[in-house]
């Protein structure tokens, strides 16, 4: 057995095609075919039911597909150390973000980063905190960006940056024109809110707990998975929300939103890594850019 037979494997397995799997290792179909053929014939079993024209995972080849990211996952691990000797000249680093850090505070982040090291290669990809969290847990990502607090005693956490978060309605709504809003008047409007599992949603549900509420005590209008689909349902005037001030800024310097008379709330942004995980050099560098 290879990497090479291995990385194969998780491509056809990730997009049960073998077509498809070819086209993005750039091989040819009968190649991939053959790598699929000797891994089973090797060990006389079989890792896809093959029905029609198409291909399925089977029970033993999910349970193999577990263990083939984890064996690759180490040998780019071993290649991150060598690249390390390079002095950064070359390698790969490898975030997940949560969806506010991902799309208005990492970019100018990462664009830092890549102009003072070209060389190496940045994976960047993006999931709710929950997801993130299990990236890194996974080793599918070497460094974590979340909005919520995460308690796992795999991962390390320690705060990045801090948020600011504000409620937020469309312009025409009664609290836009409200001096001071109070907890008590939580109960008067509907409310827009992220799905379960994101830092937003939490920070939400975190700001009840302080005032002694919670989500049952009002008029939940929708849940939504992505702070865009929030903003427009609210710019709509479905309700209000509380969300990331960076996230609403544009709506609300085009007055399409307003802030609620309603004190913010600061929100700490934690870099997750795997404790027991080597730390790449270039893992380094990036907290260490984004720490100046």
């Amino acid at each position: 057995m290879t990497l090479d037979q291995l990385r194969i494997f998780i491509a056809v397995a990730e997009r049960e095609h073998i077509t498809h799997a070819a086209a993005a290792l750039n091989m040819t179909q009968s190649a991939v075919s053959a790598a699929i053929t000797a891994l089973e014939s090797r060990h006389g079993i079989t890792l896809f039911d093959r029905i029609g024209r198409s291909i399925v995972l089977n029970q033993t080849g999910r349970v193999f597909l577990k263990e083939a990211v984890a064996v690759v996952a180490r040998a780019k691990a071993a290649e991150a150390a060598l690249a390390d000797l390079a002095g950064l000249m070359r390698g790969e680093l490898s975030i997940m973000a949560s969806q506010t850090i991902a799309g208005y505070w990492l970019p100018e982040r990462l664009g830092a980063y890549r102009k003072r090291y070209p060389g190496i290669t940045l994976d960047i990809r993006i999931g709710n905190t929950k997801q993130v969290a299990e990236a890194v847990e996974a080793s599918e990502a070497e460094l974590g960006l979340v909005e919520g607090k995460v308690d796992h005693k795999l991962l390390s956490s320690k705060i990045m940056a801090m948020d600011d978060m504000v409620i937020v309605v469309a312009a025409g709504q009664p609290w836009a024109a409200h001096r001071t809003v109070g907890a008590k008047d939580f109960r008067d409007v509907a409310w827009v809110l992220r799905e379960k599992g994101s830092g937003t949603r939490s920070a939400f549900e975190q700001l009840l707990g302080s005032v002694g509420m919670d989500l049952s005590m009002l008029d939940i209008a929708m849940e939504l998975p992505g702070n865009e689909a929030v903003i427009g349902a609210v710019e709509a005037g479905v309700g209000a929300t509380l969300i990331s001030r960076s996230v609403a800024s544009s709506k609300l310097r085009a007055k399409l939103l307003r802030e609620v008379a309603y004190p913010s709330t600061p929100r700490p942004f934690y870099l997750l890594h795997h404790r027991e995980r080597y730390y790449s050099k270039a893992a380094d560098a990036f907290v260490s850019l984004v720490g100046e």
